[in-house]
């Protein structure tokens, strides 16, 4: 408790962190914050002429099906290899002041989901442009899935970041370690198609009840199984806890390691 209270003392540096973070990362280029829209456009643009004219697939509106579960998916990679260099990458900070560790992660994790969450609005503009529609009642659960995915993604973030500073080569480990998360997650593919003797293996990723919440919401436009969205909010929550602990943990010879 007494950590947590320190936390929120230092909340006003949590949120500089944040609109340093979210000023500087298109700060020199010529179209700025709006990268944030063209990037996901562009991506859009390419699957459907890849997966409707290239490889069709039996999906119906399969570039739909597959954009609604690979933006919140590109938030949590990034959160799991870019956040674990979020401790290392402010060396000079920590050395120089005192201050909770734990805000950098936080920090770093909170830009990347407003980022995410700016990102929606292009999900929205898809969904409502290309007549595919959304259903509101459904909708009000999603804000539910992005919290649930957060508290997964800050968990993952302060583990990593902790651990990185005893281990730098687990910044690149970590590269190799998203991309076959990625194929273990049913983002390109639905989780029936996997036969049954593997399907085990993929409900025990924590990722794949998250992201089935978000298709469920924005593809198949229902309410997300209850059972499912619950599951996920616990793992989210305990792995939160444990990385938390492991975090106050470890961060006793910061400054040491770096």
């Amino acid at each position: 408790m007494n950590v947590l209270r320190e936390l929120y003392q230092y909340r006003e540096m949590v949120f500089s962190l944040i609109r340093k973070d979210l000023r500087g990362r298109y700060k020199k280029s010529v179209l700025g914050i709006l990268w944030t829209f063209i990037n996901p456009l562009l991506q859009l643009i390419v699957y459907t002429i890849v997966f409707s004219e290239l490889f069709p697939c039996e999906i119906d509106q399969f570039y739909i099906f597959l954009f609604v579960g690979l933006v919140p998916w590109l938030f949590f990679s990034i959160c799991l290899s870019g956040g674990s260099t979020s401790v290392v990458g402010q060396e000079n900070l920590i050395k120089k002041i005192y201050f909770p560790r734990q805000v950098l992660p936080i920090a770093f994790v909170t830009s990347n989901f407003v980022n995410m969450l700016l990102t929606f609005i292009v999900i929205f503009l898809v969904l409502g442009i290309s007549g595919y529609g959304i259903n509101y009642v459904a909708l009000w659960a999603l804000p539910i899935v992005m919290v649930v995915e957060y508290l997964f993604a800050l968990a993952i973030a302060m583990i990593m970041s902790a651990l990185t500073v005893y281990f730098r080569d687990l910044e690149y480990i970590l590269g190799i370690v998203a991309m076959c998360w990625m194929y273990l997650t049913p983002i390109m593919y639905e989780v029936d198609t996997i036969p049954e003797k593997y399907r085990s293996l993929i409900f025990l990723n924590p990722m794949t009840g998250v992201i089935r919440c978000y298709r469920d919401i924005l593809y198949y436009k229902r309410l997300p199984d209850l059972q499912v969205l619950g599951s996920a909010f616990l793992i989210g929550l305990t792995a939160l806890i444990a990385g938390f602990f492991i975090f106050q943990k470890l961060q006793k010879h910061f400054v040491e390691e770096l």
